[in-house]
């Protein structure tokens, strides 16, 4: 073993717990986060996008979380919304905006990736016509545009934070080209696209200040010894490739390598799996 992998391994090192749902959902993750999130130095939400949600309860006050990590209501830790994320920008101001009018501070230690791919209008349309589209055989999405975002970002015509973010000129050129593919699948669909682009334009000033590359940030917070916390969204049975369905879910909940995504390679984790006790299945 040469002596810099010694090194590496003899460093004292922080931990990763990744909380993910075994089965279809409402396992009770939030509540096992909720008990775990106080030994956290970061949250993070690894997949996923608005098309599920976690309330936590503390003291008297209910909170209400679809994007962001439900671990940021211990107030010490720092909230990562991962690269595997679709993120739907005017959702996740109003998710903080409602969040903060309840006394929880969440801009001021919130990170967001450079990576994550943008959730726009148009994919929340494209889903509710392919759901039409399949008549009595629809899968029941909740037409939040998740699938056709992660079918934009696995074609690589997606649009990330970086994207928008950077440069604009180059984001509007990348913009309208992905209008026109979906125009040409859905020849009804209608985009204006000035008024998207004048609406995105005041959306990356908004979201500037809390992008990051956040692979870097969590490798040197794993090496000064922090404790990381991953949220799973959705559930293990309805991953796009183990569940039990083909027709489910495009942001594969078995994020087992949900830590190698942000963190590339893992010094340890903890895989906590959330079951119900009891399960009552109809025939």
């Amino acid at each position: 073993m040469s002596s810099s992998l010694q090194r590496l391994l003899q460093r004292e090192m922080g931990s990763v717990t990744v909380v993910l749902g075994a089965q279809w959902g409402d396992e009770g993750k939030g509540k096992v986060v909720d008990l775990i999130a106080n030994d956290a130095h970061i949250v993070c939400r690894c997949q996923g996008g608005n098309n599920a949600g976690h309330t936590v309860v503390v003291g008297n006050v209910e909170y209400d979380f679809h994007l962001l990590p439900s671990g940021v209501t211990n107030t010490g830790c720092t909230a990562v919304v991962g690269n595997g994320v679709v993120i739907n920008i005017p959702q996740l101001f109003d998710e903080i905006s409602k969040n903060e009018a309840k006394g929880l501070n969440i801009r001021s230690r919130l990170l967001i990736s450079d990576r994550a791919h943008i959730v726009f209008d148009f994919h929340q349309t494209v889903d509710g016509m392919q759901e039409q589209e399949k008549g009595t055989k629809s899968i029941g999405t909740t037409k939040k545009g998740i699938g056709p975002t992660y079918a934009s970002k696995v074609s690589r015509t997606g649009l990330r934070v970086a994207d928008l973010v950077g440069d604009f000129s180059v984001f509007e050129q990348r913009f309208l080209p992905l209008v026109e593919t979906y125009h040409r699948l859905f020849p009804s669909l209608n985009v204006d696209v000035d008024a998207e682009l004048k609406k995105y334009k005041d959306y990356a000033v908004q979201l500037r200040p809390f992008v990051v590359d956040t692979v870097t940030y969590l490798h040197q917070a794993i090496r000064e010894g922090k404790n990381i916390l991953v949220e799973g969204a959705n559930a293990c049975l309805l991953d796009i490739d183990f569940g039990v369905s083909s027709a489910h879910l495009l942001p594969t909940p078995l994020q087992h390598y949900a830590v190698l995504q942000e963190v590339l390679f893992c010094f340890f984790y903890l895989v906590c799996s959330c079951c119900q006790a009891l399960l009552q299945l109809s025939k």
